[in-house]
């Protein structure tokens, strides 16, 4: 019985064997498949077989579909899962405030010309580098290659990762930075202010003159190349990211989406009030913006113009924006939003899945199911609110994710 036991046991650890090596023998023919493609990016044979010999796939990563497994989603990121109280800390602000005030004294010619030709306050820049990688205390977990090659073989986006995977090789043959300082997120983001390998060619800016685009040790062509990538993203001069106001009473709080602009002279005219008695010029009420009620009803409010909209393409998160935008103001004035947040509580991620495509059967909801309480589901929540006889605030409670479940 005993020897039947070991033989079984050889046998099955022998047979894991087997299936770990024709994995790993799958994934370096993968990997060696890419070299024309990496030949026709510009990268030498020498590059490629340094940075690709013994390379293994990193099978831990998330957002991958591994044969056999559960699909895996992506990790349940701050800005989509906490409350906007909870993300958007009035203690990470300050000091962050305090120590980005610091940072603006001590590269204040960099800024300043950085500013001057993009039409990008230094405080947002500053604000963005913070946030990224708390201006570069924050080390990266990952390696870079790896997590691009692993995501390339067996990720949810394997073609943005391929060519992403080609540059990062491209990048390392050029000599700007060694492969142990490349280091990344976990969703292939490197650098002091976070770029993939393709947005480091299309917006990185040798600020400091020395023949390198170095995001990863010199401040300023980090943060020249951020304000670069918001520039080539549409940013305005001279508009602020978004006005907190308080809203009217009977607000409609499914109206905050981006679709419904209105010029602010308009909102001012609905019942929208300006917080702290904030006089707004003539231009600035001349500028379209839409409504952002991050806890639906509850909490502040913002009218959001369009530079609001070029930070979100940094990162595709409201309360990623309110952060870096809040961050900014902080550094040149010490008041916190002056409408506190709520005690809301977030559901969690498969709950608004689940009420996604509730609305998506109603017909209320036509994004993508992502489990992120958006501004898109926030309206949709509130349609259905309407339709139901509830309590219209556009956020997503336990209650109406019953009563949605109720109606199916």
């Amino acid at each position: 019985m005993m020897r039947r036991a070991l033989i079984a046991a050889v046998i099955v650890v022998t047979c894991g064997w087997s299936s770990a090596r024709a994995a790993d023998a799958a994934f370096t023919q993968f990997i060696a498949s890419l070299w024309p493609e990496a030949q026709a990016a510009g990268v030498s044979r020498a590059t490629f077989e340094q940075e690709t010999r013994g390379l293994e796939p990193d099978y831990k990563l998330p957002d991958l579909i591994l044969p056999g497994r559960p699909a895996t989603g992506a990790p349940s990121q701050a800005e989509f899962v906490q409350v906007p109280a909870d993300y958007v800390r009035d203690a990470s602000i300050a000091r962050l405030a305090a120590e980005g005030q610091r940072l603006l004294q001590r590269y204040r010619p960099a800024l300043t010309e950085i500013e001057k030709s993009s039409g990008v306050p230094a405080t947002v820049m500053l604000a963005i580098w913070g946030r990224e990688t708390d201006y570069g205390r924050y080390t990266l977990p990952y390696d870079l290659v790896r997590v691009l090659a692993t995501q390339a073989y067996v990720g949810r986006r394997k073609d943005t990762y391929r060519n992403e995977f080609i540059l990062s090789l491209k990048i390392l043959g050029e000599g700007v930075v060694t492969r142990k300082d490349m280091r990344s997120s976990w969703a292939g983001a490197t650098g002091l202010t976070q770029f993939l390998p393709s947005e480091y060619y299309k917006h990185g800016v040798d600020f400091d003159r020395d023949g390198r685009i170095d995001i990863w040790h010199s401040v300023p062509d980090a943060l020249a190349s951020a304000a670069q990538q918001l520039v080539n993203k549409g940013w305005q001069s001279g508009v602020r990211w978004a006005y907190e106001v308080q809203a009217p009473a009977k607000v409609d709080c499914t109206t905050g989406v981006p679709e419904v602009t209105k010029p602010i002279s308009q909102w001012l005219r609905e019942g929208f009030v300006p917080v702290r008695g904030q006089k707004l010029s003539a231009a600035e009420q001349a500028q379209p913006a839409s409504l952002l009620q991050p806890e639906g009803i509850y909490g502040p409010s913002f009218l959001t113009t369009k530079n609001y909209f070029v930070i979100k393409e940094y990162n595709f998160s409201d309360l990623y924006v309110l952060f870096v935008g809040h961050l900014s103001d902080r550094m040149t004035s010490p008041l916190p939003f002056a409408m506190p947040w709520s005690a809301s509580k977030q559901l969690r991620t498969k709950d608004v899945e689940t009420m996604q495509r509730g609305l998506t059967r109603a017909g209320l909801y036509k994004d993508k199911i992502d489990g992120k309480a958006g501004m898109q589901t926030r309206a949709a929540l509130g349609a259905y609110q309407k339709s139901a006889g509830l309590k219209v605030d556009c956020w997503p409670s336990e209650e109406v994710l019953r009563s949605i479940e109720a109606a199916r």
